[in-house]
């Protein structure tokens, strides 16, 4: 695979961490171990398909559940959700940081890109969701993070099956932040024009 391609597949792995970390690290780490679409053996990213890695990634899922379950609130504000969001740029970068490798590339350029991607994605769905679940009554608002993991999914898997794709991805995400602020901007100004 040519750079371009290792760098859009890396791209679109830290955008799918970047909505939710977990089901796009478990696939890529499944398909790793299978050598499907990408291989980290014998590279410094080999730990991504180890069993202990996927373990983390298991657990850290099965805390996430409990603790949304429990306070849906939670993961949207406040420590958990700070918590969350350092995962998720964290994975990103060793998930692009890994397509690198798996190309006998350096890591350091995909861990800084990748935590950048996954960052952009983070604050676009951040504000998606929290728009989405203000109109939404409390059972529609539950299912939000079944969405947002589903989603995560179908990206990481598009970026290791069809990697050009995930600069689309890139833009989309990049076009709901920039649109998603100018809302909050309009909402904001339109309250001070009422003093």
């Amino acid at each position: 695979m040519d750079l371009f391609l290792v760098i859009c597949q890396g791209a679109g792995l830290a955008a799918a961490c970047g909505i939710r970390p977990f089901l796009p690290a478990l696939l890529t780490g499944a398909l790793a171990t299978a050598d499907q679409g990408v291989d980290f053996d014998g590279t410094d990213a080999g730990f991504l398909e180890g069993t202990p890695f996927l373990a983390f990634v298991v657990l850290a899922l099965v805390v996430a559940v409990v603790v949304a379950r429990r306070d849906e609130a939670v993961l949207a504000d406040g420590p958990a959700a700070a918590t969350l969001a350092g995962i998720a740029a964290g994975i990103g970068g060793l998930l692009f940081a890994g397509s690198l490798a798996d190309e006998g590339h350096a890591l350091w350029p995909g861990l800084l890109a990748g935590v950048v991607c996954a960052l952009l994605v983070q604050a676009a769905t951040r504000g998606l969701l929290r728009r989405a679940g203000a109109r939404l009554d409390p059972g529609a608002r539950a299912a939000l993070p079944v969405y947002a993991d589903g989603a995560s999914l179908v990206l990481a898997a598009v970026a290791i099956l069809l990697p050009p794709l995930s600069l689309v991805a890139l833009v989309f995400f990049a076009f709901l932040l920039v649109r998603g602020r100018g809302r909050d901007d309009e909402k904001y100004a339109g309250l001070r024009s009422l003093r």
